[in-house]
């Protein structure tokens, strides 16, 4: 039990990180009926945009000074591809079946993670991302390197930022308009297609900023790591409720908490010694959303129209 504050620090920073990918798929889904599976690898060229900008900066530059430049690239990296995939991959197919433009997402997925192998230079291997130096910091009995705090103030800024930009701005109106009913939005005079490009930019963005969340926890960045983060971040946006952002948050902390206590505390329950450790945190997370799906199927927060983006 004396670990238990570290579980739960741990388990909010990895849920932060879930809950800013998810927020993509969520906005995503809840106008076009899409699951963006190709949403992982936008997370993951956001990283290798950021570790781009701090590689081109001059050598000695501190990191604190680095970081609003590697942010900006990240996001900027993120959002080209994501608004890219819309529009060359996604459009040209929104008035076909659901299953075409869900397996174009599979594919797309694949070919960017192959990009990034290929072109970027040693991606075959992972490549050393920038870490704060410094002693970590005593919260709460918790110990939460510097990194770390980036996320912890990111997350919150973001969904505060997103909040306000969907209930109080006209293109937030529009979006949740463009939600409820795409074809009625239209003949009221909304542009549907700028609205569905600014839901993959602004989920794209997030990932970019989890993305720089992630290479700094971690220490690396590497061509495979949004397959992983990617299904944990759907996970998330399934069990806070497919389609509301303020469920993809809330469903993203669940999952990392869950993920973190079950790593630490499943293999002192009695018979289940074999099923602790860092081995099986995947498992236990899926575990969660099955147990979700099958006592709340609609998740945590369910489906609001208002909430849609």
């Amino acid at each position: 039990m004396n670990e238990l504050p570290q579980q739960l620090a741990n388990g909010l920073i990895l849920g932060a990180m879930y809950g800013l990918i998810a927020i993509g798929y969520t906005m995503v889904y809840g106008i076009v009926q899409l699951i963006n599976f190709a949403h992982g690898e936008i997370f993951m060229v956001g990283g290798f945009g950021a570790l781009t900008v701090y590689l081109a900066l001059p050598p000695g530059m501190s990191l604190m000074a680095a970081l609003p430049l590697m942010l900006i690239g990240g996001i900027a990296v993120s959002v080209l591809v994501g608004v890219a995939a819309e529009r060359f991959a996604y459009r040209p197919l929104r008035g076909a079946p659901r299953l075409a433009p869900l397996i174009t997402a599979i594919g797309l997925s694949i070919a960017l993670q192959q990009a990034v192998w290929k072109w970027y230079p040693d991606a075959k291997k992972a490549r050393v991302f920038p870490q704060f130096k410094g002693d970590a910091f005593d919260i709460l009995g918790a110990t939460v390197q510097r990194g770390d705090l980036f996320v912890i103030v990111a997350a919150p800024i973001c969904m505060i930022a997103l909040g306000f930009f969907v209930s109080k701005t006209r293109s937030g109106r529009a979006m949740q308009a463009t939600a409820q009913d795409r074809d009625t939005a239209a003949l009221m005079g909304i542009d549907t297609n700028r609205i569905i490009v600014l839901a993959f930019a602004i989920g794209a963005a997030f990932a970019g900023v989890a993305a720089v969340a992630y290479g700094l926890r971690t220490g690396e960045v590497q061509f495979r790591m949004g397959f992983i983060m990617g299904l944990k971040a759907f996970t998330a946006a399934v069990l806070g409720g497919i389609g509301n952002i303020y469920g993809a948050m809330l469903g993203g902390i669940v999952l990392g908490i869950a993920e973190a206590l079950a790593t630490a505390y499943v293999e002192f329950i009695p018979g289940m010694t074999q099923f602790g450790g860092g081995a099986w945190k995947d498992v236990w997370a899926f575990v969660l959303l099955i147990l979700v799906l099958l006592l709340r199927p609609q998740g945590l927060l369910g489906e609001r129209v208002a909430d849609r983006a």
